[in-house]
């Protein structure tokens, strides 16, 4: 059998076992709002190379996938309100949404979340996820022309010269701060190529069952058949957030990037440094909108054909929330991160008072670990594992940060209660109950 028909076989049967799993597991629905008119879109889950139109459809598939739950499949806003739980803020906009516990995996509500949908540099974070645990950050790297080859038109940019040398954790700041397609290509070119790297980020995304996602670019520039899913997003910053350099770098506000090298006016060579600030508006702020109080990063895109897209995670009163919105209607200034706050809100309220309708999966092939051993803080997770044995010990913080109560500070580390999150030693998944996230950071005024 052809490699390209054993992987589509192998991918669809994951899904259907997936999906077997969720409907035994889910409960009833209830509170379901009215689904929207359905396309005759296939069902996503039945080709590994899906495609998307340079304009996506402006109506959900009538079959979406069902991974993590029967009730994420269906169209429309899925949500069940127990006693004193706030209704879902009415004026969201956007065509996919999903609100879940970073920790327990619980989905609280959610929109259209297997819809595949352009991610935008959102998919950067399956880049650093696959990537991130392969490099010390203290690498040095200079680069070559082709390095720089294939980006795309109009690309963002963190300003990258050729014969210029670069630390990783440079470029990695690069990548998360300003979304800079020409730090993912460095990287990738370090991978052994753009080629090599979309086929690793295909795999992971498999690896962690986030099947509604396609790889053809490595940095989420538009390109045909390019698409994932507000579910996949959501697991996707998940197991990004288990790495210790992903926490910290999705969560630094500003950092110093190296310049390009000139003669002074004494002839005499020197490089200079200018500043770089994440484009995350509710880590960031804006005129128009504020830093999001106890937000941790995570990602934004924003092209033509995806619009705008976003994950964040959000920790207020020892729990820990991630949201994911995909392009929202209203093209309001920031509308992304208004919505996502209106969710992070609506989440932080409704918590416990909601009947999960769905759960982030874990990875494939993960099995559960002993839970009445596994000790908060008892072991690292996999990216800080990994990363220690690799030079990539935790960087001094390069701004200051943002807390609910405004008070001035330095990052602070929390040790969120639970056991292990997931060990990758040697390809093997141990997966507990819970995924806490430890050294999660919070921003501080």
């Amino acid at each position: 059998m052809p490699a390209p028909m054993k992987q589509t076989v192998r991918r669809s049967l994951l899904v259907t076992a997936a999906s077997l799993t969720s409907l035994a597991l889910t409960a009833p629905a209830s509170l379901a709002a009215p689904s929207p008119s359905p396309s005759k879109s296939p069902s996503p889950s039945k080709s590994a190379s899906p495609s998307t139109s340079a304009s996506p459809s402006a109506t959900p598939p009538a079959t979406m996938s069902t991974v993590g739950g029967a009730r994420l499949g269906q169209a429309g806003t899925q949500v069940a309100l127990a006693g004193g739980a706030p209704v879902v803020p009415k004026d969201l906009t956007a065509r996919s949404w999903i609100v879940a516990d970073a920790e327990s995996g619980e989905v609280l509500a959610a929109h259209n979340p297997h819809w595949r949908l352009p991610p935008a540099s959102t998919m950067k974070m399956l880049f650093a996820d696959t990537v991130l645990p392969k490099f010390p950050r203290t690498t040095q790297h200079k680069v070559v022309p082709k390095d720089l080859a294939g980006i795309g038109s109009g690309s963002s940019l963190v300003g990258i010269k050729e014969n210029e040398t670069y630390s990783v954790q440079d470029l990695w700041l690069g990548v998360f701060l300003r979304s800079g397609n020409d730090a993912v290509h460095v990287l990738s070119s370090m991978n052994g190529g753009v080629e090599s790297t979309v086929k690793e980020m295909n795999q992971h995304a498999e690896e962690l069952q986030a099947l509604d996602t396609h790889v053809v670019s490595p940095d989420g520039y538009d390109a045909p058949g390019q698409v994932s899913s507000a579910y996949d997003l959501t697991l996707i910053a998940r197991s990004g957030l288990q790495k210790k350099d992903f926490r910290e770098y999705c969560s630094t506000v500003t950092a110093k990037f190296p310049g390009e090298t000139k003669k002074n006016k004494k002839g005499k060579k020197v490089r200079s440094s200018f500043e770089i600030q994440n484009t995350n508006r509710l880590l960031a702020g804006d005129y128009d909108i504020s830093q999001y109080p106890g937000i941790a990063g995570v990602k934004n895109g924003n092209t033509t054909n995806a619009g705008a897209t976003f994950t964040g995670v959000a920790e207020r009163a020892g729990r820990v929330l991630l949201v994911t919105v995909m392009n929202p209607e209203k093209s309001d200034h920031n509308e992304v991160y208004k919505e996502t706050a209106k969710l992070f809100d609506w989440g932080f309220a409704a918590a416990g008072k909601v009947t999960p309708v769905g759960e982030l999966v874990p990875p494939q092939g993960a099995a559960p670990s002993a839970q009445a051993s596994a000790q908060p803080g008892a072991n690292p997770s996999s990216g800080e594992s990994a990363q220690a044995g690799r030079g990539g010990g935790s960087q001094q913080p390069v701004a200051s940060a943002v807390a609910d109560d405004g008070s001035r500070g330095m990052w602070t580390a929390l040790g969120i209660a639970g056991g292990v999150l997931v060990l990758l030693a040697g390809g093997a998944y141990v997966v507990n109950r819970r995924w806490p996230l430890p050294d999660l950071v919070r921003r501080r005024r």
